[in-house]
């Protein structure tokens, strides 16, 4: 029998009991789910692993439901080295970030355009940065690129800091931390050639981010840290 399938990938699992699994899931049409999927470490049946497009069918009400039905909706995409530290990213983002029941088509295109980039060897940077200020915008989070707390537009040869609250801010002090009105700009239009961009793009993704991520830290940016 044929359930009701929507696509969805894993984002994290752990073990459940004796042979199931406690793994949360993005899905198109219900965001965040956490589910248990039963037989998870059985030698047959699909297993939950990450970056393989999936269709599933749950059921259950509240915040565990359980998985009923998986198929496999494409290939595994295989992910190596610095690719591979950057979709578990990705997923890490997601879990901390998200909520459930919430369609998220959006995100979850998203989602599937960068572990395609990733997976074609593409720079990892950009893709992350896009990612993340996408991530930020289709949570309500997002905030101009192209006006400052004032509404006046950024300008290329200034400096600014950026506020949970106010957003952009022109500063005229040498503070450490500040933001170039040209990254700023490089980064609204996609320009990652641009020499700022990237800078800027990071540290400024990395303040946003953390107002909403809290205290604890990323574990998957410890892999950038150890990598050689």
């Amino acid at each position: 029998m044929s359930f009701d399938l929507q696509p969805a990938y894993v984002l994290h699992s752990r073990p459940y009991r004796d042979s199931s699994a406690l793994v949360d899931l993005l899905t198109l049409r219900e965001g965040m789910q956490r589910v248990v999927w039963r037989g998870a470490k059985r030698g047959k049946g699909i297993k939950p692993q990450p970056f393989t497009p999936l269709l599933l069918s749950l059921y259950g009400r509240g915040d565990l439901k359980t998985l009923r039905q998986a198929e496999v909706a494409g290939g595994h995409v295989r992910l190596q080295g610095e690719a591979l530290f950057s979709g578990l990213y990705l997923n890490e983002l997601l879990v901390r970030l998200l909520s459930g029941g919430d369609p998220q088509t959006l995100l979850f295109a998203a989602y599937q355009t960068a572990l395609e980039q990733l997976a074609a060897e593409r720079a990892v940077e950009p893709v992350l940065r896009e990612f993340e200020w996408q991530l930020l915008s289709l949570l309500g989070y997002g905030f101009s690129l192209q006006t400052d707390a004032l509404g006046e537009p950024l300008s290329c040869a200034a400096l600014y800091l950026w506020d949970a609250e106010q957003g952009l801010q022109r500063t005229e002090s040498q503070q450490p931390g500040l933001l170039p009105g040209a990254g700023l700009l490089a980064m609204s239009s996609g320009d990652w050639q641009h020499p700022a961009a990237l800078h800027t793009a990071k540290r400024l993704m990395r303040k946003a981010l953390a107002v909403h991520l809290g205290d604890r830290p990323l574990m998957s940016r410890q892999l950038f840290a150890a990598k050689p």
